[in-house]
């Protein structure tokens, strides 16, 4: 059986990287994400917002130049763990 490639041997650095993070639909949600990411991967960001359906969550979509698989499994922690967010893809 082949085992699946993991992440880190798939990406080279530096790449473009996209974190799309589902959180609920509060004015904050998008600050508190670009918080995380600056500090992590310092830039100037235009992060993307679409509400869901019926508007309970905002999906807030943000690339980066990613430098490292610390990095992005840092940032995928980090934006996991603030407290109105649900889901990081």
């Amino acid at each position: 059986m082949q085992e699946q490639p993991k992440l880190k041997d798939l990406l080279e650095f530096p790449c473009k990287f996209t974190y799309k993070v589902m959180g609920y639909a509060k004015p904050e949600l998008t600050d508190l994400v670009l918080e995380v990411i600056q500090r992590h991967a310092p830039g100037d960001y235009t992060p993307s917002v679409k509400p869901s359906g019926k508007g309970t969550y905002n999906a807030v979509s943000v690339s980066i130049t990613a430098t490292s698989i610390e990095q992005v499994e840092t940032l995928y922690k980090e934006l996991g763990d603030i407290e109105i967010v649900r889901m990081v893809l």
